[in-house]
């Protein structure tokens, strides 16, 4: 450490900071007043060390929520991802059988985290429908409302509304997510290759990342539209994943890494 970054460690600790989450989400806010913040700035306003802001910024940028610039950050330019209403009028058959195979791995008396998507609402109305009493935490308002109507408890976590997916994310979300141990969590993806699951919707990555972080057993919803494709943020390695339910068996190398990192199949097969 240079002598002038110990200096800014020294000055750090006799002053009042800001708690992290809270240095995050000031950061987050300052996005969405202007197009760009600089790292000495934000020092300066926040009493914490250049460094300090450089390592909020490397998180929030592996988060998918910023995008990094010289010397400072700006919010991500992403191109055009067909956003919640328009993914779910696709696909419509495959995501059903997906979330019909899905809901039966869930036990009687489980807790299970589900995050927001296309997929995962699918799996929400067989769950009300089976009516399996658990408990599920989530992220995603529909998923929410559309389990409200069944047997299982619903707890919703809090976060940044982001109203072209019904969802919340944030480090509000993030924090609400690891007061928890679940027996399983059930997340969807944009897309699956050899490498992992990956996520284009911005901040979705860090909430599929603790989901599985916080579960026993860890299952991805995917259908093979998905195979192969790759989305702006990882999500995780596919060892992470205990097993993937799909509605087509996986082929060449993603079937390969799927077997080597020990993943369970589900294919959802027509009836």
């Amino acid at each position: 450490m240079s002598n002038t970054q110990m200096r800014e460690a020294r000055a750090e600790k006799g002053r009042d900071r800001l708690k992290k989450s809270d240095r995050r989400r000031q950061i987050l806010l300052e996005l969405k007043l202007r197009p760009h913040v600089r790292i000495s700035e934000l020092a300066r306003r926040f009493h914490v060390s250049t460094e300090t802001v450089r390592r909020d910024f490397d998180a929030l940028s592996d988060d998918g929520l910023i995008a990094r610039a010289h010397g400072g950050a700006s919010a991500p330019e992403q191109g055009h991802y067909p956003d919640l209403d328009e993914r779910t009028g696709a696909r419509i058959d495959e995501r059903e059988r997906i979330g019909l195979k899905a809901a039966e791995l869930v036990q009687e008396g489980e807790t299970v985290m589900i995050d927001s998507g296309s997929t995962t609402i699918q799996l929400a109305r067989a769950l009300a429908f089976r009516g399996t009493p658990c408990t599920v935490i989530t992220n995603s308002i529909p998923v929410a409302m559309t389990i409200g109507h069944g047997a299982p408890e619903v707890l919703l976590c809090p976060g940044e509304y982001l109203a072209a997916e019904s969802a919340v994310i944030g480090t509000e979300t993030l924090e609400f997510l690891g007061r928890f141990n679940v027996d399983r969590c059930m997340i969807g993806a944009s897309g699956l290759s050899s490498e992992g699951p990956s996520e284009t919707v911005r901040g979705f990555a860090a909430v599929k990342r603790m989901m599985l972080s916080r579960a026993a057993k860890r299952h991805l919803l995917i259908d093979s539209h998905k195979f192969g494709r790759k989305g702006l943020a990882h999500v995780g390695e596919m060892a992470d994943l205990d097993s993937v339910v799909v509605d087509t068996q996986p082929e060449g190398d993603l079937i390969a890494a799927l077997k080597a990192s020990d993943v369970d199949v589900v294919v959802a097969r027509p009836d």
